[in-house]
């Protein structure tokens, strides 16, 4: 190893020994990931909520009633002959569908050594502790990231559900105007806006030097910008920024849901023949992805979709008749 460089982390997980510390405590923290993943069910609003429903297959099928075609009409009082036969309309049928997606945890390698050395018990629950709370972190992480890429490609995929101005703009309070407008009479089934934190913190500077008056001075004195009565989540995900340009989300109940389809497993091996006995860490687990009022293109989209193919907007099929029955409206800003 080249002088003034140091291994933190072996293949097999062997701590370095400038590291391990003897006669200290060692304070059991591990680094985890600092995405903000407080977003889910009560926290955003249950516009996006993580759920347990155990699915069968690669895909989850639902079937709904449409609006009626001409359900209420006029009625003529007249007798006959002036009391003509009408035409009889179909019940028409759809269906939701989501998409099931399959994740890997590990393998995770930790030679037992290295805990003997941190005054550890040289087993696989030790291990399993250590390391679940980051586990439990970036599935969360995860799942978010596979929500929200989602949610950006459907609602964008609807061109009335998109405020962009040309050039593109920075965000301001004018434009999330513009953003409920999009559903018309329907503006207020948006609950919750969620942006990345470089739109956030464009909002608060836009709202001081628009120079608001009352008590809206008391939010922007404290860094948090006025969204019409409407509460923020905010999301450092890649899902919201392509090529510097934003897209903020206005999302409804059940914008989208992310259901826990398949039992977790999570098994340990000890992995012996090595010069150090090493005790090995992976798991599986799997969830489906519900987007409101769409249906995924079983055909174009595929089984086991990648990040790239649930980002693709012609793979969430809109199914209802009105966009305002969809997961919400978008905003594009610089």
């Amino acid at each position: 190893m080249p002088e003034g460089t140091r291994q933190l982390w072996a293949a097999s997980g062997r701590l370095p020994e400038g590291l391990i510390y003897p006669e200290l405590v060692h304070g059991g923290m591990v680094e985890t990931l600092v995405q903000n993943t407080d977003a889910f069910n009560a926290a955003s609003g249950n516009a996006i909520r993580l759920v347990t429903a155990r699915r069968r297959g690669d895909f989850a099928q639902e079937s709904f009633i449409k609006n009626v075609s001409g359900l209420v009409n006029r009625r003529g009082v007249a007798g006959s002959p002036e009391n003509p036969a009408v035409a009889s309309n179909p019940v028409p049928m759809d269906e939701f569908v989501s998409v099931k997606v399959n994740r890997r945890v590990g393998p995770i390698d930790q030679t037992l050594d290295s805990f003997r050395k941190l005054g550890e018990a040289a087993d696989l629950e030790v291990l399993s502790r250590k390391i679940g709370v980051q586990i439990a972190k970036a599935i969360q992480v995860d799942q978010l990231e596979s929500g929200l890429t989602s949610l950006v490609a459907g609602i964008t995929a609807q061109g009335s559900l998109v405020n962009a101005t040309s050039p593109e703009a920075l965000i301001s309070t004018a434009r999330l105007v513009d953003g409920l407008a999009l559903f018309g009479d329907a503006g207020s089934r948006i609950k919750i806006w969620v942006m990345h934190s470089k739109v956030y913190y464009d909002l608060v500077k836009d709202q001081i030097n628009a120079n608001i008056d009352g008590i809206s001075n008391f939010n922007i004195a404290n860094a948090a910008p006025v969204t019409l009565n409407r509460p923020v989540l905010v999301s450092d995900s890649a899902s919201l920024v392509s090529g510097g340009i934003y897209t903020t989300l206005g999302l409804t109940e059940d914008a989208v849901i992310m259901e826990d389809s398949e039992e977790e497993s999570l098994m340990g091996d000890l992995i012996t023949g090595k010069d150090n006995l090493v005790v090995r860490l992976q798991g599986e687990y799997a969830y489906n992805i519900k987007l409101k009022g769409t249906a995924w293109d079983v055909a174009n989209g595929g089984v086991n979709p990648d990040d790239t193919a649930l980002g693709t907007g012609t793979n969430w099929d809109a199914v209802m008749d009105s966009v305002k029955d969809l997961a919400g409206v978008a905003i594009v800003s610089l």
